[in-house]
């Protein structure tokens, strides 16, 4: 409020025998901001968001941002008002009547409280919408901005190579012939086996992953299928069971790092939201670390160690992160800065 400005105090006075519906609205004053919606205290935190997201809408507001509402004064479970946060804001994404606001922030001042926050998200990524956007990629667009639609991926088709064998049988009868036959097919289907991996980031194969799964057909005489129409994407791996068992441990070690490499970057972003690490540049102004580096940096503080390795235009530095200093190998050193963001904003 001291921010604010005196205005703003005014304005509170003013309207606060007219609160009806849990908040008042006033002006923006010094804060860097059109307007402040001003709550009235409530335990219920996602009540309140919920009601200031309807309220956003209604006046056509294109973003807001919160504060981690009721860990301060009132002392709120950080991992309790997360959950409530996001799950209000996961509700009102989906409502299909919002048209107007395009960007949710939550202002997360003390650092700690980060982890919570990124737990909170990822437990909304299991449920999926009736539509093609799932309710985690919903409310990544609202938390994190609506973004241009991506350019859809060409189809990449995986080249069927079975190798056949030909048995011909011969015998003193047509009845030898037939009970040979019948043996050696119920010899092949005793030791076929088919196993099936459905996952939504099957969708996200590269050529890479596509040539991994070609060497592995080839290499291991198995017939992997992928269905990559279905929903969630499908890859079907038939042939002798011990084969398809392994076929089957690559491919989910495939999907893992797909999906470590995707939360790895959203935490990343996240980091990068809250604070910002840079180095002294060679034109003597800051440069800022790639979003990867900074949440290294920022998770290594946080963790108390005293250096962390990282590259700066492709160099090895030894990072002090007490004398926020780096050092190359050959003893030159550099400043470094770490800068919080978003302090006295909402």
């Amino acid at each position: 409020m001291d921010a604010a400005g005196s205005q703003v105090e005014d304005e509170c006075a003013q309207y606060a025998e007219q609160c009806q519906n849990g908040f008042i609205t006033t002006e923006g004053g010094k804060l860097l901001c059109s307007k402040i919606i001003h709550l009235i205290h409530n335990k219920n935190v996602k009540s309140q968001v919920s009601k200031v997201l309807n309220e956003c809408e209604l006046r056509m507001y294109k973003s807001v941002a919160f504060p981690a509402i009721g860990t301060g004064q009132a002392k709120q479970s950080p991992g309790k008002v997360a959950d409530d946060m996001l799950d209000a804001i996961v509700e009102f994404a989906s409502k299909r009547s919002v048209q107007h606001l395009e960007k949710i922030k939550i202002i997360i001042f003390q650092t700690h409280m980060l982890r919570d926050f990124y737990e909170s998200m990822k437990k909304i990524e299991v449920t999926d919408l009736s539509t093609t956007d799932s309710w985690f990629s919903l409310f990544k667009s609202f938390f994190l901005g609506k973004k241009r639609p991506a350019v859809k991926k060409k189809t990449i088709i995986l080249e069927k190579k079975v190798d056949l064998a030909t048995f011909q049988i011969c015998g003193e009868s047509k009845e030898n012939v037939e009970a040979t036959e019948s043996w050696i097919t119920n010899l092949i289907l005793k030791e076929q086996f088919e196993n099936s991996i459905s996952d939504e980031l099957i969708e996200n194969f590269d050529e890479s992953q596509i040539n991994t799964l070609a060497e592995l057909q080839r290499r291991k005489h198995v017939t992997i299928q992928l269905e990559n129409k279905l929903s969630p994407p499908c890859i079907k791996i038939s042939g002798i069971s011990r084969d398809v068992c392994f076929v089957s441990v690559e491919v989910q070690k495939m999907i893992q790092k797909i999906k470590d490499t995707e939360e790895e970057q959203s935490k990343a972003e996240l980091v990068y939201n809250l604070v910002e690490w840079r180095y002294l540049g060679s034109n003597d102004s800051f440069v800022p670390f790639d979003k990867l580096t900074n949440m290294q940096l920022e998770d290594a503080k946080i963790a108390k160690k005293a250096h962390l390795t990282v590259k700066i235009d492709k160099n090895n530095y030894k990072v002090d992160l007490n004398n926020l200093e780096a050092i190359d190998d050959q003893g030159r050193t550099i400043n470094i800065q770490r800068v919080p963001k978003n302090e006295g904003k909402l």
